[in-house]
């Protein structure tokens, strides 16, 4: 009598512990499926911040500049080594200001597209933006062509490629973003539509990252400067590093293993601290150029 009692209340005792197990196990698995949501809306955030003011920007200088007639301040970037305006090019400047504009078109629209409650509740609003969206990078890739190997704007050869692949790409990403929705494939349509904002706003990403290292090396005691081998690779991890944190989200979301969601949720909200750090620096030098002063770093 006293084994059978012994027996079951160790039985007991293992189903209890089992249950509290997967009490833990299931807290956890929630905790981190939180947790891994939350840290795309936190990218999302960050980058709707940094790209709204971005647009701001560009509307301000670029956009105002062209409705004013008064192009030849694009040049107060001289002393940065880049001088956009040329006399008599008529047909370099009107390359230019369509591509600096469409930069802006794209910064300002390109992440409305990815908000999903939008999508639900104005889907018209979502095709609508949606196209203008597709003509504007249409165009971006090709007046970005035309400007790296027509007008010579990239400062090196090096340079020059890595604009072409991410024209190439962008060219790529939105034939597969309109086929995909045309197909009615829609959870592959979002994938292509993000990768496709992603390669888009290659240049934001560029700046953006600029100011993270030159903060961040300063910040950790280092030296950097502009001849460093930092900048000949974000020339391609600018677009190439965000590709490749969305398909490690991507591949996070299918799989059931908490640890590949911790292993994405940690790197996406450290590279969109990073990414922070370079808003904060980039916004004051911006709000420079629109002052009129003296541009410097």
């Amino acid at each position: 009598m006293t084994s059978s009692t012994d027996n079951l209340s160790a039985l007991k005792n293992e189903v209890t512990t089992q249950q509290k197990s997967n009490t833990v196990q299931t807290t956890q698995r929630k905790m981190i499926n939180l947790l891994f949501k939350y840290s795309a809306i936190f990218w999302f955030i960050a980058i709707l911040l940094g790209q709204w003011f971005f647009f701001y920007y560009i509307m301000a200088f670029y956009g105002f500049s062209v409705i004013n007639d008064n192009i030849e301040i694009w040049n107060r970037w001289e002393a940065m080594g880049s001088a956009p305006f040329k006399v008599g090019d008529t047909m370099g400047n009107t390359v230019f200001a369509v591509h600096a504009i469409g930069a802006g078109i794209v910064a300002f629209g390109g992440a409305l597209q990815l908000v999903p409650k939008l999508r639900a509740v104005a889907p018209k609003f979502h095709k609508i933006n949606g196209y203008i969206y597709l003509v504007t990078v249409f165009g971006l890739a090709l007046s970005g062509f035309y400007l790296t190997w027509v007008r010579g704007a990239s400062p090196d050869l090096l340079a020059a490629i890595g604009t072409s692949v991410n024209g190439f790409l962008i060219l790529g990403f939105a034939y597969l973003t309109v086929k995909t929705a045309r197909a009615k494939q829609f959870n592959n349509h979002r994938k292509w539509a993000v990768r496709l904002f992603l390669v888009s706003n290659a240049q934001w990403f560029l700046r953006v990252g600029v100011f993270s290292y030159l903060i961040t090396g300063t910040m950790l005691g280092g030296k950097p400067a502009f001849g460093d081998i930092f900048f000949t690779i974000w020339t391609f991890a600018c677009f190439l590093l965000p590709l490749g944190m969305a398909e490690l989200y991507f591949i996070a979301d299918k799989k059931k293993g908490l640890k590949l969601k911790l292993l994405a949720t940690a790197l996406l909200v450290l590279l969109t601290v990073l990414m922070l750090v370079g808003v904060v620096g980039l916004t004051p030098f911006l709000l420079q150029v629109l002052s009129g002063g003296p541009i410097s770093l």
